[in-house]
């Protein structure tokens, strides 16, 4: 009687008991893979989140160029890059000259075009210059010794400054005598000192 009242002793019990052991795990494994279905799915947003996380802090903080560096980097922000080749050189230099030649013919044009200008200079070239000066010394055959007396204001007090220098003329016929007043004129060099000529004497005298 009592073996008859325990069902999981009787023999129709056992293959049952067996088939739900059997069905029991199949039913397990379903829900391990759900289970880790969520976990894998959560893995890779964590490892996506986790590079964020860091790079958070590291963005403020900019690497330290050197001078040099920085210099670079702002001519290239101006767009002021040097040309690297040769050849790149050498066409940058071409435009420069051209556009400096283009300017240089505007500028003479205008110098052209406006107006008489600024008159040219009493001593052009190819003109003598003249002196006005004193003797004071003719004991040299053929050759005196004057002085230029020179008075001019001062450029930035206003003064009269007055200064003399000394040069030698050539006097082909010892013409001139101590103390006379004589014009001279510039000419070739007739010795390691003589550059003036004898034009006329002036004044004579007393």
């Amino acid at each position: 009687m009592a073996d008859q009242e325990n069902p999981e002793t009787t023999p129709d019990a056992a293959p049952e008991a067996a088939e739900e052991a059997q069905s029991a795990p199949e039913a397990a494994e379903p829900e391990a893979a759900a289970e880790e279905q969520p976990a894998a799915e959560e893995q890779p947003a964590a490892e996506a989140a986790a590079p964020d996380a860091p790079a958070a802090p590291s963005e403020p903080a900019a690497p330290q160029l050197t001078p040099q560096e920085r210099r670079v980097a702002t001519r290239a922000k101006r767009g002021r890059r040097r040309a690297s080749s040769p050849e790149e050189r050498l066409e940058v230099r071409r435009h420069k000259a051209a556009a400096r030649r283009r300017r240089r013919e505007q500028e003479r044009a205008k110098k052209t075009t406006t107006g008489e200008g600024t008159p040219p200079a009493e001593h052009g070239t190819g003109t003598p210059q003249v002196r006005l000066g004193k003797v004071v010394s003719d004991k040299a055959d053929k050759t005196i010794t004057v002085r230029i007396d020179i008075a001019k204001r001062h450029r930035r007090y206003r003064k009269i400054v007055r200064s003399s220098s000394t040069l030698h003329a050539h006097d082909e016929r010892n013409d001139a005598n101590e103390g006379d007043l004589v014009r001279v004129i510039e000419c070739r060099p007739m010795s390691r000192t003589k550059r003036w000529r004898l034009v006329e004497v002036l004044e004579r005298a007393k």
